[in-house]
This record gives structure tokens, C-alpha cells and sequence, in this order.
């Protein structure tokens, strides 16, 4: 990767130039909107969040931390089985600019490992926790065949003195065809019951999403 770049990868979540110069998507060419839910599966958030989308017809992608995987693989599957993508967010949440590439590179094959043993099938997309690459850890990642995504709507949810309401506001604002929308279902690594605004939120958003015409994609 060019020095250039270099210090660009921890502004690439927040920055659509920084986000561009280091090759990152943020975006897709999609007719619709990509929601993301990050750092699942969680044994009470995943099946609400399910059971939102399930009555509002819509599809997510789930980028899956691989230890939680371990633990309830039976949710990963159920995720795969109801129609919506799977993709790894790494094995153990950790931020990547600590770790050495070879790290790196035993986190995605043990995560993608567990994951696609899970739900039957391979993984094709990979989002680093917190959203920040490491030049190092970046080409690790595509080094293993994985397309990086980020986002460029999120809800903020993990914050603990945050609300549905605001969540929606703030995730759904200007939303428009092509972009990709960070939420969490889980509060492993986030403020303590965090999920469950989200899932509140999640019906105001989807509301949003068809008062603007937009439907629900999965990154193709």
C-alpha cells in the first residue's frame, strides 16, 4: 500500500475521501440500502433483530465475530437460513492497528473457519472491528480473498446514553440508494444492553427506508 494511504485507513469509517484514497468501500452500487449488523450473534439481540426483519420483510448482513460463533453456531445458522448474508468481522474483537500481520491473518482463517463451518457456505466480505485497518492488516485481509466493506450511515447505537429514537435519526437521515448502515445486534464489546434500543430503533428505520422507496440489499 502507498505511504499515502498509510495514515488514511483509521479516517476511512468517517471519511468518504479518506475512505476512497485508501480503497476502502463504504458504499455500494446497490438500487436499494445495505443494513449491516455488526459483532453478533448474541443469544438475545440476534433473534430480535430477526424477528424485526422477519415481519418487516427486509434482509441484513451480519458480519459475525467468530468466538461468539463457537458458542451459539445453532445462530449463525438460523441467520444463513432466514435469507441473510453472513460475513466475517474477525475471530476475536480486537483492534487491528495492535496486531501483527500474521495475526491478523491466523484471526481471519480461524474466524472465516469457524463461520463457514457454521452455515455450510464461504464468506466473501470482511469488516475489521471498529472499522479500522492496518495497512499490514488490510493486505492480510485481501491476501486471504476477502473484500473489505465499512459503511457510511451509522446509528451510533453502542453508545449508553443514546435512544431508539435517536439511533433512527441518525442512521436513517438522508439515507440513499447505494448506502451501507452500521448497526450492532450484540453489546459484547459495547455499552451493557445497547442491542435492545436497537432493535427499537430498527422498525423506525425500516419505516424510513420504505417511505423513501429503498429496499433492503445484500452486497453482491
Amino acid at each position: 500500500m502507498a505511504r499515502s494511504a498509510t495514515w488514511l485507513l483509521p479516517l476511512a469509517p468517517v471519511s468518504a475521501r479518506a475512505a476512497a484514497r485508501a480503497g476502502l468501500a463504504r458504499t455500494l452500487p446497490a438500487p436499494g440500502v445495505a443494513l449491516t449488523f455488526d459483532d453478533g450473534p448474541h443469544p438475545e439481540g440476534t433473534p430480535a433483530v430477526l424477528e424485526v426483519l422477519a415481519a418487516e420483510g427486509a434482509r441484513a448482513t451480519f458480519f459475525l465475530v467468530g468466538e461468539q460463533v463457537q458458542r451459539r453456531p445453532e445462530l449463525a445458522r438460523r441467520i444463513a437460513a432466514e435469507g441473510h448474508g453472513v460475513e466475517l468481522h474477525a475471530f476475536a474483537h480486537r483492534l487491528q492497528s495492535r496486531l501483527h500481520r500474521r495475526t491478523v491473518t491466523e484471526d481471519v482463517r480461524r474466524g472465516r473457519a469457524v463461520i463457514e463451518d457454521a452455515i455450510g457456505r464461504r464468506v466473501g466480505w470482511h469488516r475489521p472491528p471498529y472499522g479500522v485497518y492496518s495497512p499490514s492488516g488490510l493486505d492480510a485481509v485481501r491476501a486471504e480473498g476477502l473484500r473489505p466493506l465499512l459503511w457510511s450511515r451509522w446509528g451510533r447505537d453502542w453508545r449508553r446514553l443514546t435512544t431508539a429514537e435517536r439511533i433512527a435519526a441518525r442512521a436513517a437521515g438522508d439515507l440513499a440508494a447505494g448506502d451501507v448502515l452500521l448497526l450492532h445486534d450484540a453489546d459484547f464489546y459495547s455499552s451493557r444492553g445497547s442491542h435492545q434500543r436497537t432493535v427499537r430503533a430498527l422498525p423506525i428505520i425500516l419505516a424510513e427506508l420504505r417511505r423513501r422507496g429503498l429496499d433492503t440489499v445484500l452486497p453482491a
